[in-house]
């Protein structure tokens, strides 16, 4: 291991690396920035967000520039590039899903947690997404992605069962 992945994997926990490692054996050697997002969607699931040191650990792990890394985090929504909470909620709020209720979906989350879309809860429990164009359900609308999870069909009553039962 080069010394640049070895300051990359003091950051990362043996978990984070073996996912990384997994990813990485996917690819041909000279295609190593195609395991990025397997390895920051694993930073993230340990974390809750991608912090820059973060970042720059799996950048040198992995063996390429910082910027490359950059580049994937800010483009996806999937990624948070700021402390959330460790409960992500998005919300779809496309056509489907609004003609169906999602706005009111939104603002009954928004009401139960005391926050708004971009902001988390003061115990740092649930993270509530900007909006999401499109979570690819629609023929169960309104739905909702929580931790990576969809759930359908959407009432006040499905919601408070699906938030009241994370710890």
């Amino acid at each position: 291991m080069s010394e640049k992945m070895t300051r990359g994997a003091e950051l990362l926990s043996a978990h984070v690396r073996h996912e990384i490692d997994d990813w990485l054996s996917r690819y041909p050697k000279d295609q190593r920035q195609s395991a990025v997002l397997g390895a920051l969607r694993a930073v993230q699931h340990e974390d809750y967000w991608l912090s820059k040191e973060k970042m720059d650990a799996v950048a040198a792990y992995i063996g390429i520039p910082p910027i490359a890394v950059y580049e994937v985090a800010s483009f996806y929504s999937m990624f948070s590039l700021k402390p959330v909470g460790r409960h992500t909620i998005a919300v779809c709020t496309n056509v489907s899903c609004m003609l169906r209720g999602s706005d009111e979906v939104v603002e009954y989350i928004e009401n139960k947690l005391g926050i708004k879309t971009g902001e988390s809860t003061p115990d740092g429990k649930f993270y509530l997404k900007c909006e999401e164009e499109c979570l690819a359900a629609c023929c169960g609308a309104p739905m909702m992605q929580v931790d990576h999870v969809y759930h359908e069909n959407l009432t006040p009553a499905k919601v408070d069962e699906i938030l009241d039962a994370l710890e």
